[in-house]
């Protein structure tokens, strides 16, 4: 199982970071699209790495085009020396038009064409093939020589897809290189939804699942005390109540039997009551979703959990982690 690291921080910092993880012996480092363009982060960090694999976890799709994003990832990966996995999300439809001011419809079959969209473009420049896409959400016919950068020394970036729902998981079956699984899932959730949703998009595709990679977050809980595990809790406890309140990821919690909380989060968050929502997240729901252990005992429960079903993760800790343990871990994961 790879391992890889979360990249985030001010632009002082993030080159640190990101040469202090390839040292560390991580996989890869991903950025998140949150409060800084995830793409700018990425080109600080392939000047301060060289091994390392560097990916957005995730960029907004649909907050761009095929078209310029295609282009974003086809810079970054000749800047990162053929590096880059393109990890795409597609949000839910308040950020996309509210935020992004752009247009939400059909998400699963918007994002397979612009997968495929984008592959076109990338292949109008590295296959030298005319640009001929025509599609029902997005249509790219012309590329002219004063716009097309050519072929791409390092050949076109893995593109992962993040999704939780069963279209869009088929959607990354059929169309794209990895999935990348969410933060607020369960073992039980990618057992009996995510893995046969994926096997029927590859079947859709004529693929099979070798070469393809299921990478995730996963939430750990752990502390060297009482007082820091308990901070540890409460910090995940909130950030699975805050997913929990997000109506687009009901079904994983109506899987093992909690629809209504997910219908009472969502309630207290427009009251704006994020503290109080965290006290709902029980030892049994907190279970299910992380893996809470003694620090010692966190690499094997990993392992077992997930080392059946997924191919790399990344430690969700949403709380500050001792440096000491974290590379603990990470040791114990790589034996």
């Amino acid at each position: 199982m790879r391992i890889d690291g979360l990249l985030g921080g001010s632009f002082d910092e993030i080159g640190a970071r990101a040469a202090a993880l390839e040292a560390a012996g991580y996989d890869g480092a991903f950025t998140a699209e949150t409060a800084h363009d995830p793409f700018l982060q990425l080109v600080v960090a392939a000047q301060a790495t060289e091994r390392m694999e560097l990916g957005t976890a995730i960029a907004v799709a649909f907050a761009r085009t095929p078209m310029t994003l295609g282009v974003t990832a086809n810079d970054l990966h000749r800047a990162s020396k053929g590096r880059l996995v393109l990890g795409l999300g597609s949000q839910i439809k308040p950020h996309i038009e509210r935020r992004f001011s752009m247009p939400w419809s059909h998400p699963a079959p918007r994002m397979r064409e612009f997968i495929l969209a984008m592959r076109a473009i990338w292949g109008a420049w590295n296959d030298r093939t005319k640009l001929d896409f025509r599609g029902d959400f997005y249509q790219h016919t012309l590329m002219t020589p004063f716009f097309d950068p050519g072929p791409n020394p390092y050949g076109t970036p893995k593109v992962w897809l993040a999704a939780v729902g069963p279209h869009m998981t088929e959607v990354a079956g059929e169309v794209a290189d990895g999935l990348l699984i969410h933060g607020f899932t369960t073992e039980r959730y990618v057992r009996e939804v995510t893995i046969p949703s994926l096997e029927r998009g590859f079947a859709r595709a004529g693929r099979t699942r070798e070469g393809f990679e299921i990478s995730g977050p996963i939430f750990v809980v752990t502390g060297a005390d009482d007082e820091s595990f308990a901070s540890a809790k409460q910090g995940t406890q909130q950030q699975v109540a805050f997913y929990g309140s997000t109506p687009a990821y009901r079904g994983v919690l109506e899987l093992h039997g909690w629809g209504e909380l997910g219908d009472e989060l969502n309630a207290m968050s427009k009251r704006g009551q994020w503290v109080e929502m965290g006290e709902l997240i029980t030892d049994d729901i907190l279970d299910a979703f992380a893996v809470v252990a003694a620090p010692d005992d966190v690499a094997p429960m990993l392992r077992a959990r997930y080392g059946p079903l997924i191919d790399r993760i990344s430690f969700y800790t949403p709380y500050a982690l001792d440096s000491d343990q974290s590379k603990s871990m990470l040791a114990a994961m790589k034996d």
